[in-house]
């Protein structure tokens, strides 16, 4: 972690440390070793966590705190709620749009968070599960993609041996 100064930029500097964690655990792996699963009979692999984790940048900036719950969600259906997993397969294209549409959800989310006063952090913004403050979204990602980030280490260990950040 750096040297952070304040509540917001120490939230951003987590969530950037975790984010990087599973970019550098999926590096230098072709589509047959990103899409292997974990053990049976689970879906779990670095490719299934990639999308998994566009879709939870999805969930929490543009639908939840942007407040636009029109906003399209990404792998998830009615049929398949696990798409993310489920359609993570050993494909060079299903690959590329994985990390395409991953990276361009990061991106989208620092865009809103760059405009966010650290004084909102506190602002409560309608959930289903009732209001949520953006704090707690944010210590949520963090959360989220440090669980993931363990996930992504043991994985990453199955294929080719290689451990630690």
């Amino acid at each position: 972690m750096s040297d952070t100064v304040g509540e917001k930029a120490t939230l951003l500097d987590y969530l950037g440390h975790y984010r990087e964690v599973i970019e550098r655990k999926c590096e230098d792996l072709d589509a047959g070793q990103l899409a292997t699963r974990s053990v049976p009979p689970s879906s779990l692999s670095l490719l299934g966590l990639v999308r998994h984790l566009a879709k939870v940048e999805r969930d929490w900036f543009p639908r939840t705190l942007a407040e636009r719950p029109e906003t399209p969600r990404l792998y998830w259906t009615e049929a398949d709620p696990e798409l993310a997993f489920t359609g993570a397969v050993a494909d060079d294209a299903v690959v590329a749009e994985a990390f395409a549409t991953w990276r361009q959800e990061v991106a989208s989310a620092d865009a809103w968070l760059a405009d966010l006063p650290e004084a909102d952090l506190g602002r409560e913004v309608p959930h289903r599960d009732g209001p949520v403050s953006v704090r707690d979204v944010l210590v949520h990602l963090i959360e989220e993609y440090a669980r993931h980030a363990g996930h992504a280490d043991l994985l990453r260990e199955c294929l080719d041996g290689r451990t630690g950040e």
